[in-house]
């Protein structure tokens, strides 16, 4: 028998005696039982993470060993038409159309060693603890990265457009796959992709701005302004916002542009947008939550650009997601605001007693997913997209 030393963060510790056969699965759920915490995440004292399949012995545990536990919560991720619910250590539950990706079965032995879920509109990808990626769901649109495999160390991040990925490495350039019309393919402007601090999509393509404050765009321009003709207009930015088919940058001093074309028309909201803190976006619409914690819409209304039936409960907003033509803010108490097209989840409001304490949000195309404090999950929106998971209430508890 090994007796290990194993500690929260909060130094709530626990002395376990686990058979030396044992895997780290099983040395997990063991101090998950003592400590009385859900999904933790092992820790050595020299760093390492300790991941599943490992036998205690490989990972080079010891009698007497200190390993540090710490919490971590369930994510959810969504493609147009599926969800993916990682629930930590190397556990990914999927459902909705596995045209989409709502089956991960044919990659699932390689989903060891997770660290994050990203999706575009037809599949998802993985980075694993060894900075490489796994993907699945539609092949064309993302869901197959081999051609790019090799390519695919270190990465740091992962961004998405409706069919294509974007992989920021650790030495600051960028990795792209799945459509070439949705910014799969930035050989174009690879050059210039050197120190990359932060990636932004639209419907069809990315837009990058690096350290010197320039931005850098590829994909389809008839989705987004080509940012190489209005550099003049986008001094010191840092960071791209954008709508499928317009860009809104913040600059530095604070301030915000918004692409005047096609639905990034600010006029009517100039005055509060050196206030914007944070900003979203649907297919044509913008939502900016400003320093007080309100929020300024802007964009086709019929795609959430007009809030005005709900801007006397959006206050104290913390952050908000985005369908195809809905919004959804989550406020200070833990309570939920959409609105928008309902056929898009602009209107929760057969679930909006049940919206309480919501600890993440999440949406498809067209639906709503929240996580709640007790651990159980709340869905709204069209039924097609994943807005209906009552059939799964069983395995969505206690997450």
């Amino acid at each position: 028998m090994l007796q290990l030393h194993v500690a929260l963060p909060s130094g709530c510790r626990e002395q376990l005696l686990v058979p030396k056969g044992s895997k780290v699965a099983d040395l997990r759920s063991l101090a998950q039982q003592s400590l009385k915490k859900g999904l933790l995440r092992l820790v050595t004292a020299d760093g390492q993470i300790l991941h599943d399949p490992t036998s205690l012995q490989d990972a080079g545990l010891k009698d007497g060993d200190h390993i540090t536990a710490v919490a971590r919560v369930a994510k959810l991720t969504a493609s147009a038409r599926a969800f993916a619910l990682w629930c930590g250590g190397d556990r990914i539950l999927t459902w909705g159309d596995s045209d989409y990706g709502g089956d991960n079965f044919a990659v699932k032995d390689q989903l060891k060693g997770i660290q994050d879920v990203q999706s575009t509109r037809h599949a998802f990808a993985v980075i694993l603890a060894d900075g490489s990626v796994v993907t699945w769901g539609n092949p064309h649109c993302g869901g197959d990265c081999s051609q790019v495999k090799d390519q695919l160390r270190g990465v740091q991040k992962i961004h998405a457009t409706n069919a294509a990925f974007c992989a920021t490495l650790e030495d600051g350039s960028v990795v792209t796959w799945g459509s070439e019309r949705y910014g799969g393919d930035c050989s174009a402007v690879k050059d210039q992709l050197r120190e990359v601090q932060h990636v932004h999509a639209t419907y069809a393509g990315f837009a990058a701005t690096l350290t010197d404050g320039s931005v850098v765009s590829w994909g389809s321009q008839s989705y987004g302004p080509d940012c190489a003709a209005i550099q003049n207009q986008l001094p010191n930015v840092q960071q791209i916002h954008g709508t499928d088919l317009a860009y809104a940058a913040s600059l530095d001093p604070a301030g915000l542009w918004s692409n005047p074309d096609n639905d990034g028309d600010t006029s009517k909201v100039q005055d509060y947008l050196n206030n914007v803190s944070q900003v979203y976006a649907t297919h044509r619409a913008f939502a900016g939550i400003l320093a007080d914690g309100s929020v300024v819409t802007w964009g086709d209304p019929d795609y959430g650009g007009d809030s005005s039936s709900v801007q006397d409960r959006l206050k104290d907003v913390q952050k908000i997601h985005a369908t195809f033509a809905a919004f959804s803010a989550i406020l200070a108490d833990g309570s939920v605001v959409a609105w928008g097209n309902p056929d898009y989840g602009g209107d929760s409001s057969k679930v909006q007693n049940q919206l309480h304490n919501v600890q993440q949000l999440k949406c498809t195309y067209a639906a709503f997913a929240a996580i709640l404090a007790n651990g159980f999950l709340v869905s709204w929106g069209n039924n097609r997209f994943g807005g209906e998971s009552a059939v799964f209430q069983e395995q969505l508890s206690n997450l």
